[in-house]
């Protein structure tokens, strides 16, 4: 891996101009973040309902960092009093049960978690940061609601077509980082950079599900905001850390290995989803968690040196009209205003994006108006509010 800050001149500018990218991004997140989460996202000082359960998060670790609370649902605060944006994740193993990403500093966030009895790990900020414990104990009210679940005959056709929805579109992804890490392999720097954004939108649509396994979640599209070193830190791998070397440095140097480890992590991935019992409640519960997180990260965006974010964005949206499309049929009918509800926030972020559209692409993301990303963000807050209702209207919460 090359390290960000090269000996030429050319080199420090280019490393100087992504800084200030990054600069600018982080103002963005301020700026429309703040104006955007008014409605879930407290200033630090403030008090919150009594019942919920405050974790600060400073700039190595969670306070508290072991935690005890009682299957069934609980509610989290989650304070950021470090200098940098942070996440905060609940793991069962490599797999991800509920995330809040993109937390601001001096802010706070909340995040209602219906959690099974067993120890899980809280991440703590930084990727780099140690784990925390949380440890959930069995319940009365837990185990009567999970004898209370209906019956699941009704999804075995969404699931089972979405299922086949998954291998295609994982086989896409593969296919995708293989022509992309051809091109970084071969040297050529222009095809990888033209490859580069179909990759991205590859992964993107499997996003919803794929993004629930932590370990190659963090490995292929981990960002370098959440590193402590951030683009130097040997952690940052996979598609962005290809997108850096490619658009910021304008070089393949150092990216082979990098490449060779996308193209591995793309068919683990592609196994894990061929592998993956979904259930019912994981439809609606992987798309809200995405479209939460889509809400909270889209204002700076991702794709810090290629502005390609409009492209993924889309393929995220695709990606939710599926499970809309395939749980809309099996909605009871006292859920059919929630069904088109659901419909209406997929048609009007689907508007937001043609709007930025340009050619067979979109605009760069540096093109798109503060006012522009406040708007997609609104959206899929939006979607995201009614797909957390749906599982309730389906009796799966």
């Amino acid at each position: 891996m090359s390290p960000p800050s090269a000996s030429q001149p050319q080199g420090n500018l280019q490393s100087g101009l992504v800084r200030f990218g990054l600069a600018g991004a982080i103002l963005l997140v301020l700026l429309g973040g703040a104006a955007f989460y008014y409605t879930s996202t407290l200033r630090g000082g403030d008090d919150a309902s009594a019942k919920a359960l405050r974790v600060t998060i400073s700039a190595n670790a969670c306070d508290p960092n072991e935690l005890t609370v009682p299957a069934g649902t609980t509610l989290f605060e989650i304070a950021n009093a470090s200098d940098r944006a942070v996440e905060w994740e609940i793991l069962d193993g490599v797999m991800v049960v509920e995330e809040r990403e993109n937390i601001a500093p001096g802010f706070v966030q909340s995040l209602s978690a219906k959690l099974k009895p067993g120890d899980y790990a809280i991440t703590c900020g930084l990727l780099s940061n140690p784990r925390g414990v949380l440890h959930v104990t069995p319940s009365a009210a837990a185990d009567a609601e999970a004898a209370a679940q209906p019956t699941l005959t009704a999804f075995i056709g969404p699931l089972a077509e979405y299922k086949v929805f998954l291998t295609l579109k994982s086989n896409a992804f593969v296919k995708a980082v293989g022509a992309l890490s051809d091109a970084v392999k071969a040297g050529d720097v222009e095809t990888a950079k033209a490859l580069y954004p179909a990759a991205r939108a590859a992964y993107a649509e499997i996003e919803p599900e794929a993004a629930r396994f932590a370990d190659l979640h963090n490995s292929i599209d981990g960002i370098a905001d959440y590193l402590a070193q951030r683009e130097a830190d040997p952690a940052f791998t996979g598609l962005h850390r290809i997108e850096y070397g490619l658009f910021a440095q304008n070089s393949v140097d150092g990216l082979a290995s990098v490449a060779d480890k996308l193209v591995a992590d793309a068919a683990t991935l592609q196994q894990r989803l061929k592998e993956v019992k979904a259930q019912p409640a994981d439809l609606a519960g992987n798309a809200e968690r995405l479209a939460s997180a889509a809400a909270s990260a889209i204002v700076a965006g991702e794709d810090h040196y290629a502005n390609t974010d409009l492209v993924a964005i889309a393929a995220n949206v695709s990606s939710m009209r599926k499970v809309v499309g395939l749980l809309g049929p099996v909605a009871p009918t006292g859920a059919k205003d929630l069904v088109a509800n659901l419909d209406a926030d997929v048609k009007a972020l689907e508007a937001k994006l043609d709007a930025l559209r340009k050619g067979d692409g979109f605009v760069p993301y540096t093109d798109a108006s503060v006012e522009a990303r406040q708007g997609l963000a609104q959206g899929f807050s939006t979607l995201a509010e009614h797909l957390g209702a749906l599982n309730a209207a389906l009796g799966l919460s």
